[in-house]
């Protein structure tokens, strides 16, 4: 998941302006994580983005991400990764139910935590494979991925053919099948999701115990874990988010301040500043810091971000610069021939960027998500 946050804050800053957001930003490492296990399971999420091509498989480092990986964040608000069930219960066995024995490996992951109502825009299910055992490193694989449909006690479950790929025995890396479909149909109806099965064997119709085919279990490394990632649009508010997440937070001094604006305070009422003397609208500077917020224990990245603020005079007459709208304008006009009635045009955002946020939720599944309107591009009057 940090792959896929880096990659998308990358996209933020390169339409804000890198001026504006450096020095403030991430900086590469979680922080302040109280939660079970810091990133959880998805520590195999830190590996999420890796070739989609598996054929031949590489040793050698992949891109962080792919072209994919930047379509599915362009079409996305919000990320989410799961981790195998079936680890839990130790579901990884070989059924001989069949005339000829068949190897495989089953998968289980909990989409429950969807929000209601949301499709699923891209979902793939990730799974590492080393080298395969000597005796097969010549030799091309058949990896394949079948949805089941319906258990029994006593032969082999019903199965639906998902996807399969040829890969070579020696190569290793990310395998990555696309469980779009599948994942909707899970969403839509979760007491059918019974699960994945995955399976591998020669181009002669052999099966293969997955250990000798190099593909990585329960036993392996945690950053190399199997786990399914989904793309979905989301369309809920900063404030429910946290909410949701944050559940009662610690009391923090309501009266601190949340950044160092560049300029200095507006005036208030009761200041001697003239309107002459205040500047006109624009943009200052304004860094958050999820600390300063109390929020720290459950973001996990960035630390903070450049939010910037809106502040200044609308006074007549409005330049250029000052962005105003038609009614603005008109407005100020009407307010030099009634002051006591008419305020002057205010101060506000004209343009605003969205930020990625990397979060736990209240289930502990780490997000990812991208949230709009929270920096703000340029000012004017309105």
């Amino acid at each position: 998941m940090l792959d896929l946050y880096n990659a998308m804050t990358t996209e933020e800053e390169e339409g804000l302006g890198i001026h504006e957001v450096t020095g403030k930003g991430f900086s590469g490492k979680a922080h302040g994580n109280s939660r079970k296990g810091s990133y959880g399971s998805p520590q195999a999420s830190s590996r999420v983005a890796q070739p989609y091509r598996a054929a031949p498989l590489t040793s050698q480092s992949p891109p962080l991400t792919t072209a994919q990986d930047t379509n599915f964040l362009n079409d996305a608000d919000m990320v989410m990764s799961f981790v195998n069930l079936a680890l839990r219960c130790h579901v990884e066995k070989d059924k001989d139910f069949s005339h000829q024995r068949r190897h495989h490996k089953e998968f289980r992951f909990d989409l429950t935590q969807i929000p209601e109502g949301e499709a699923v825009t891209a979902a793939e299910f990730r799974i590492y494979k080393d080298r395969s055992h000597a005796r097969y490193e010549n030799i091309t694989l058949k990896v394949t991925i079948h949805q089941v449909i319906k258990e029994y006690h006593n032969k082999d479950a019903e199965t639906f053919l998902l996807d399969s790929k040829k890969i070579k025995a020696s190569g290793g890396g990310w395998l990555v099948f696309d469980i779009t479909a599948t994942s909707n149909h899970w969403v839509l109806n979760p007491l059918q999701n019974m699960g994945l099965q995955l399976s591998v064997e020669t181009m002669d119709g052999r099966s293969i115990n997955m250990k000798s085919a190099g593909i990585v279990g329960r036993n392996g490394l945690q950053s190399k874990q199997p786990f399914l990632v989904s793309f979905f649009k989301a369309s809920e508010v900063l404030l429910r988010s946290v909410r949701a997440a944050g559940g009662k937070r610690k009391n923090y001094n309501r009266n601190k301040s949340v950044g160092q604006p560049e300029t200095s305070r507006a005036p208030k009422s009761g200041d001697h500043n003239t309107s002459e003397q205040k500047q006109a609208c624009k943009k200052h500077e304004l860094y958050v810091s999820f600390r300063d917020l109390g929020w720290q224990d459950w973001i996990i990245a960035p630390e903070g971000y450049a939010a910037f603020y809106c502040d200044g005079e609308c006074s007549f007459p409005l330049n250029a610069h000052m962005n105003a709208t038609n009614h603005a304008i008109v407005q100020t006009l009407v307010h030099l021939m009634f002051p006591d009635n008419v305020p002057k045009p205010c101060c506000a955002p004209t343009k605003l960027n969205a930020i990625s946020v990397l979060y736990f939720d209240d289930s502990s599944n780490v997000i990812l998500k991208k949230y709009r309107n929270m920096v703000v591009r340029s000012c004017g009057c309105h």
